[in-house]
Formats: structure tokens, sequence, C-alpha cells
């Protein structure tokens, strides 16, 4: 079966040109930093969730696989909820002294 992409090229204008390739716009995934040239910030924010405090870990570089698997682990950790999005983590309560221990245990060493 060959591999149909025309789904890929919906968007497309028809071209007369015999040597036009159509190319998809691929987003490269960002690289990973090692654990100890990452600079991690955590702070607690309070202001426009309603109240409810959160802890936030900001300054990530890397996949967004790398960050869901650290904020898993340190959702975990903490026995709460949260996201990690758009290289940020979202840790439900206010946990910043625990989330700073538990990134220099891990590795991170430039975390405050």
């Amino acid at each position: 079966m060959k591999n149909n992409d025309w789904k890929d090229r919906l968007g497309m204008v028809y071209s007369t040109n015999p040597d036009f390739e159509y190319s998809l716009d691929e987003v490269e995934e960002e690289v990973t930093l090692p654990k100890n040239q990452q600079k991690l910030r955590v702070q607690i924010e309070k202001s426009g969730r309603a109240g409810k405090v959160v802890t936030l870990v900001k300054g990530f570089v890397g996949s967004e696989d790398d960050l869901k698997s650290l904020g898993k682990f340190l959702k975990t950790k903490c026995g709460v909820g949260g996201t990690a999005k758009d290289g940020e983590i979202v840790i439900q309560g206010s946990f910043r002294d625990r989330l700073i221990a538990l990134l220099k245990d891990e590795g991170y060493t430039n975390t405050k």
C-alpha cells in the first residue's frame, strides 16, 4: 500500500512547477540539557487560581516527554496532583522546600 499523505497537504494550492516538492513543516524537539545545567526556579503562586496555592517549577529546557516524567516524579513524591506543560511544572499545594530538596537529590544542582 502506498503512503497516501494527501491529508497532510489539504491546505496546499496547486503548483505548475514540475520540480516542486512539498515539504512538511516539522518542529524540531528541543534537546534536554543535563541535570546539572538546568536552571530551575521553584516558587509559590496564589494569584489567578481562585485562592488555591500552587508551587511552580520554571526554567526546564528540554523535550515535553522529559518535562512530563519529571513532573510525574515530583507529583508522586509529594502525593498531590498537578500538571507539566510549556516548560513549567505546576504542583498543587505549598511544597517549595520539599521540591527544592527533591530536585537537588535528583541531581538538579542549580535549583533555587
